[in-house]
């Protein structure tokens, strides 16, 4: 069930929604960017948020999104989700009437040894440097007024991270995620990666 914080009497506050409808899903897809926070258990540890773009998430189902999890500098997202599962993504409006949507859940990651990421592949485009699926059940859906949210005008997606990978090569992403994915900046363990693994697949 998802959760319900009271409303107080003559109080100016978003909505809660029982589920990713129809609206929901359509102001979702029309998004460029969104953005994914996360944190460690530890209070002492590093809270992280990453900015996400390309053609990189689908909604599964009205409760369940997923999104496709690129090689990068960084692991702190997959770190934090495999120790506590713990994540919100958040949707702005950039253009036309300000919203701004968040979707509160518990996370898992689907990395290409698991059973279901095939499956997941199908999903969404055939990314250079695919190495893990982010699947977030919502546990909290919901909008605000985001009236104080900037307008912009989008241009296009950036294609550096994809070439980046591209140029990388199989053997170059591997090397890449040894040396840079194996541990968050907190020490907690990251993407499962041997000499034998595809990252790229």
């Amino acid at each position: 069930m998802l959760a319900r914080r009271p409303r107080r009497q003559g109080a100016e506050l978003g909505k809660v929604h029982d589920a990713i409808d129809q609206s929901l899903q359509d102001f979702i897809g029309k998004q460029h960017l969104f953005f994914v926070a996360t944190a460690p258990l530890d209070a002492n540890g590093l809270i992280n948020v990453s900015p996400k773009g390309l053609d990189s998430l689908r909604i599964l189902d009205d409760y369940t999104v997923v999104y496709a999890d690129l090689v990068g500098s960084g692991i702190e997202t997959v770190a934090h989700v495999k120790q506590n599962g713990r994540i919100v993504l958040m949707f702005c409006a950039f253009e036309g009437a300000p919203k701004i949507v968040r979707l509160h859940g518990r996370g898992e990651v689907i990395e290409p040894h698991h059973a279901e990421f095939a499956e997941l592949s199908d999903q969404l485009p055939r990314f250079e440097g695919l190495r893990s699926f982010i699947r977030i059940r919502c546990q909290r859906i919901s909008d605000s007024c985001g009236f104080g949210v900037p307008l912009f005008d989008f241009v296009s997606h950036r294609t550096q991270l994809v070439a980046a990978a591209q140029r990388k090569g199989r053997k170059g992403l591997q090397q890449y995620q040894l040396e840079k994915n194996q541990f968050s900046l907190d020490g907690l363990p990251g993407i499962v990666c041997s000499s034998g693994d595809d990252a790229s697949s």
